[in-house]
Formats: C-alpha cells, structure tokens, sequence
C-alpha cells in the first residue's frame, strides 16, 4: 500500500510539472499560430550562480538600452545597482570579473549580468558587437556606476 501512494505522488508531481510547463507555453503565445516565443533564458541567478536580490522600494522602471562595441572596443571596470539581463545580437563579447571570472557570450546567446559585482567587457572580434540590454529598477537609482 505505501509503494502505491509513493507511486500516486510520482504521477501526481510530474502531472503537476507537465500542467505547469503547458501554462507557461500558453503564456509565451506559443499557442497562437504564425507566433513564436522561445524563452532565451528564465533564472533567479546572474552568469556567475550569484542569487538575484528582491527588488527595491520605489516606483518601478523599466530601461532598454542597445550596445554597439567596435572591435576591439571595451567598457571600463563597472558595476549595476540594478537587477539587467541581455541579448547579444551580434559578435562576440568577453565579460571579465574584478576577480578573474570570465564568459564570452557569443550572438544569440543570453546573460543575466552581474548584481553590484564590479566587472568589465570587451569584444575581442573583428566584427561590431550589437548588445540589448534590459533594466528593471527604480527611478533615481542609476543604472551603472563606474569605478574610479
């Protein structure tokens, strides 16, 4: 009888994991046809396992910001007070940590960027980088702070 109920609980916990994916599927309009929705990337952590932070107090806003690197070009050492995740259109981009930890996002992949953790990027390519990045935070609170 117990090997009956542990097996109920199996059935009912992937059931409850399927009906949870196909309301997910519904809710990126991968239902309607001639529409696609591919969700890049959907995570509580930045690229180096660091957890998210709650959100802040404050009215909330939202800021899209489009990135051209020429080859060759990089920004300075840096860090976001805000939680941004991106895309990376085109070329390739190297992000470096103030402690050595490195990624290189290559086009079409995602990153969810790093939370008040100082870091730097360049695009080691030949090509251009072309780079959307995405901010949720408050008004007033800036979106980069540069180290001095």
């Amino acid at each position: 009888m117990k090997l009956l109920k542990f097996i109920a609980l199996i059935f009912i916990s992937i059931a409850s994991q399927y009906a949870q994916a196909d309301a997910e599927r519904k809710h990126y309009y991968t239902d309607i046809p001639g529409v696609e929705a591919n969700v890049l990337i959907k995570t509580t952590k930045s690229w180096n396992g660091a957890v998210l932070p709650s959100y802040g107090e404050g009215q909330a806003e939202i800021t899209i910001i489009r990135y051209r690197f020429a080859p060759g070009a990089s920004i300075p050492m840096h860090m976001h007070p805000v939680i941004n995740a991106g895309v990376l259109l085109k070329g390739e981009l190297n992000i470096f940590t103030k402690t050595g930890e490195k990624i290189t996002l290559k086009a079409g992949e995602p990153l969810v960027e790093l939370f008040k953790e100082w870091h730097y990027g360049s695009n080691p390519g030949t090509e251009p980088v072309d780079l959307i990045v995405v901010y949720a935070g408050t008004v007033g609170t800036p979106l980069t702070i540069r180290k001095k």
